[in-house]
């Protein structure tokens, strides 16, 4: 472990403290906020707003983008948006963050948790197969789970740590039983799967900008999906619903204080016009630690699987001997390397204990293995 730290000191040009994943502000970043101050729009109206949703439209290959205050009200609005109501069920993976769960639970439905592959980290497609065909049938173009009696309206797989999931053949899978497919990308912004950015093989995909994130406003997320009437639907709910009018405030329905500011789009506007070279940095430090831990047997470095372009968000290691996991984390923090376990699984949080799920059996060992160590760009 001493190498380790002295290996990453030396990558990072420090001994000071290595934080995790802290921002890069290398661009017009100062400029564009210099430029939303002036104009004095530095709400959820302004050019920058629109920009942003334009450009990050483009870069991801989507035809419509809307921008959001994080990653978890773009989620949020994407169920909703999907056909999701109280008491319904939605699908998803035991090892996520819980942002997941928690914009699934904003609308009263129920997550069921089905396991992840061990190489990619994200959502089994065998598992959600398994499961639906073991505990599910189709009764009018519904998906209706045998042991709830409740309705199954969407699935939500998530590219972990930006690693893209087998999205393809859980889309396949979600459309035979009738399931909407929203994409949790709120990682994995520049990541491929078979040459097609992640986010964009469901009805909606949700990105991320929080802090830690590759590209960040501070907060703030966004909606994607290629479909007119849905995009416009996003955009008037995170807008309180107000109807259009140049001086009166009519709201016809109950909605959401979800959008993005312009100062924040400000930020991000100059964070996308890097992303390109944000990634190929990570990239090229996943391969420096690829060849580190690559003589190491008893640590494995995560790799890109086929098929896939990973961002390399965070990168990670599993630590296969568990009872080694919080030595290594012990160590490491203690001399000024930031490293962490991955979360927790969903269905052992309190809140969630009672979630029907399948066999978790690859979520509970990478759940006692992973460590993301640090995966800043390197100046």
């Amino acid at each position: 472990m001493t190498k380790l730290v002295k290996f990453i000191q030396a990558i990072y040009k420090t001994k000071k403290f290595i934080p995790l994943h802290e921002p890069r502000f290398l661009g017009n970043e100062k400029k564009y906020l210099n430029d939303c101050i002036d104009s004095t729009f530095v709400s959820s109206v302004g050019k920058f707003v629109d920009k942003f949703e334009e450009d990050f439209a483009k870069k991801v290959g989507s035809k419509y983008a809307i921008a959001t205050v994080n990653g978890t009200s773009a989620l949020h609005i994407s169920l909703l948006l999907s056909g999701v109501k109280s008491e319904d069920e939605v699908i998803t993976q035991a090892l996520t963050f819980v942002a997941t769960c928690n914009a699934i639970s904003y609308i009263g439905a129920k997550p069921v948790f089905v396991d992840v592959d061990l190489d990619t980290m994200g959502l089994s497609p065998e598992s959600l197969k398994e499961f639906l065909n073991d505990n599910c049938e189709v009764i009018n173009k519904e998906c209706i789970n045998k042991t709830t009696k409740k309705i199954i309206k969407a699935c939500v797989p998530m590219h972990t740590f930006g690693h893209p999931c087998k999205v393809d053949e859980i889309k396949n899978i979600c459309d035979e039983w009738y399931i909407a497919l929203v994409e949790d990308a709120a990682e994995s912004l520049g990541s491929y799967y078979k040459n097609k950015h992640t986010g964009t093989f469901g009805v909606f995909g949700a990105f991320s900008f929080n802090g830690n994130k590759i590209i960040t406003s501070g907060g703030g997320g966004v909606i994607i999906t290629d479909d007119e009437e849905l995009a416009k639907r996003a955009k008037y709910l995170t807008t309180t619903a107000k109807v259009p009018h140049k001086w009166e405030y009519v709201h016809d329905e109950i909605a959401y204080n979800y959008r993005m500011p312009n100062l924040n789009a400000a930020l991000l506007c100059a964070q996308l016009e890097q992303l390109d070279s944000f990634i190929k940095n990570k990239r090229e430090l996943a391969l420096r630690y690829e060849k580190f831990f690559d003589d190491m047997d008893d640590i494995e470095f995560i790799k890109e699987t086929k098929n896939s372009t990973a961002n390399y968000w965070l990168q990670a290691i599993v630590v296969k001997n568990i009872e080694n996991r919080d030595d290594f984390l012990d160590f490491t923090n203690k001399n000024g390397v930031m490293t962490r376990p991955i979360w927790k699984l969903m269905n052992e949080l309190e809140m969630f204990k009672d979630s029907q799920h399948s066999n978790l059996d690859n979520s509970k060992y990478l759940e006692q293995r992973v460590i993301n160590i640090p995966s800043s760009v390197v100046l």
